[in-house]
């Protein structure tokens, strides 16, 4: 089988395939172009007469759970990442793939972590054929370096729901590490010594999957509320002496900046939202959990308070400070896709406006509407933008695949997106004539703000009217990148072959870009 052909020109001009890993699909057609036919995915129906009538659904190992399921060559495994850099599962499930000589499976990960670094070895031997989700760290440099057997397929957290509902990946196991469940399967992530918040982005894995096994470490008597996972959707529970380690959801982007140009990159930020009146009584927003993002949290929290004022949601990876503003009485809701610190945790238990949703309800593109496009402002990063305002999220200016798409994309879809982000990083300037890998077309994001000027997307012609006058140093796109140039030079384009080792999806399923082997 092939890796990918059929090599088009998609709507943003990038050069992508049409046949990848022998299957077939669509090039990127423009934002809202592609509308979807026929039905949803679905399972295979189930009978309660394979069931023990008892509700007791366990079996003695993750081996023997994933025999019954009927593990063979060429199937599509799916995990979630809750446990970020703490998942304890995905290594294990993968390992006993291996001692039963199984071969060329799919891995269909939510995201992967440094963690998985030890799955490289069984990349290598053809255990696992290909990994299509998010990859952060080793796997994705292994992927960079053109060593996948399979071409790898990156997706959005909407995205890998839309693709697992539509029946373009049909998973035969999911695997769902949860914190505290029953024997008959109901399971949670609030509850347990590995408690991780919520398990939003396995909830479709358990919907659409042929067999489903649940893992934990807190097993208790049924039922198990509240339930994330409905045990109706679960074949086998397996108990396990550790499913994960929850210290290690937090990462070391989930912590305030220090940094004195990425506090003033915040505070022009919220400056900017200020002033054209984006922060008011009952507005909504939505910020990352990088250092930056998490200031102009605290600088939206001052405004709150200072005038007397309430948000009436938050969409969230959740931390420990909109935690605080929903204890202050400053936000009605938080509505929480990805616990990010243990205050998360323990705010979804204890309070009743921390809400757990998922990709269905947050992101999906392919149903009813979804909460992203009711989102007053959205706060995001980006590895690269350039002049058109398009951006990269995924790869970095040398072409190394390090990072995932994770919630990124669904969420250009709020009323103002604004990535705020350092005008160069180690000397390099981040604004370019062309990203190298597009991941967001530009159309949807509207201000670029840096610690020497901020950039309206001139298509936003109301925010650049509400702006005249003001004392921000609101500069054009192209100002800002020759002064970058000034400062760091022109940086020298990445040294990629014409081999394909990646695709970007869009979050309609299409093909938005396609990531190069680097040399």
């Amino acid at each position: 089988m092939k890796k990918y052909d059929k090599l088009v020109t998609n709507a943003v001009g990038r050069e992508v395939p049409t046949i990848i890993n022998g299957e077939e699909h669509i090039p990127f057609k423009g934002v809202g172009k592609h509308i979807p036919t026929g039905r949803k995915h679905a399972p295979r129906i189930a009978s309660c007469a394979n069931y023990p009538s008892d509700g007791n659904k366990t079996v003695v190992s993750l081996k023997e759970a994933l025999i019954k399921s009927g593990l063979k060559d060429g199937m599509t495994i799916s995990t979630h990442h809750h446990f970020r850099n703490g998942d304890l599962i995905a290594n294990q499930i993968f390992d006993l793939a291996h001692e039963l000589g199984v071969k060329n499976l799919r891995w269909y990960p939510s995201a992967s972590f440094p963690c998985q670094e030890k799955l490289i070895e069984y990349l290598e031997d053809g255990t696992i054929n290909r990994i299509e989700g998010s990859m952060n760290g080793p796997l994705g440099r292994f992927t960079s370096e053109g060593k996948m057997k399979g071409t790898a397929i990156l997706r959005s957290h909407g995205g890998r729901y839309q693709a697992v509902q539509d029946g373009e990946v049909q998973i035969d196991i999911a695997v769902i590490a949860a914190p505290s469940a029953d024997p008959f399967g109901n399971a949670n992530g609030e509850d347990g010594p590995a408690a991780c918040g919520l398990l939003g982005f396995a909830l479709g894995d358990s919907q659409y999957a042929d067999k489903v096994i649940i893992v934990t470490d807190n097993l208790v008597p049924f039922p198990c509320i509240p339930w994330q996972i409905h045990g109706n959707y679960v074949d086998y529970v397996v108990v396990v002496e550790q499913v994960g380690i929850p210290e290690k959801i937090i990462s070391g982007t989930t912590r305030i900046t220090k940094s004195p140009d990425r506090l003033l990159i915040a505070e022009l930020t919220s400056k900017f939202c200020d002033e054209a009146g984006i922060i008011k009584d009952g507005f909504s927003y939505q910020a990352g959990a990088g250092g930056t993002a998490l200031s102009i949290g605290i600088y939206f929290s001052e405004i709150l308070r200072n005038r007397g004022w309430k948000a009436r949601f938050i969409r969230a990876g959740s931390n420990k400070y909109p935690v605080e503003m929903l204890e202050e009485g400053l936000v009605d809701y938080i509505l929480d896709g990805q616990t990010f610190d243990l205050d998360g945790v323990r705010s979804m238990r204890e309070n009743s406006g921390h809400v757990n949703t998922s990709p269905f309800t947050s992101y999906n593109y392919h149903g009813k509407g979804n909460f992203a496009g009711m989102v007053d402002v959205v706060i995001l990063g980006a590895t690269e933008v350039d002049v058109n305002f398009n951006a990269n999220v995924v790869t970095h200016s040398d072409g190394l695949m390090l990072h995932g798409v994770g919630g990124w994309q669904n969420c250009l879809f709020s009323k103002c997106t604004i990535l705020p982000i350092p005008l160069f990083r180690d000397r390099i300037p981040v604004i370019k004539d062309e990203v190298t890998t597009i991941c967001g077309p530009g159309e949807l994001i509207d201000v670029i703000a840096t610690e020497r000027g901020i950039a309206i997307n001139p298509r936003r012609k109301d925010l650049i009217e509400k702006l005249k006058g003001s004392n921000l140093p609101i500069k054009t796109i192209e100002e800002l990148k020759e002064e970058a140039e000034k400062i760091c030079g022109i940086p020298e384009k990445p040294q990629l072959s014409d081999e394909i080792v990646a695709v970007i999806k869009w979050v309609d399923g299409t093909v938005i870009d396609s990531v190069r082997k680097v040399l």
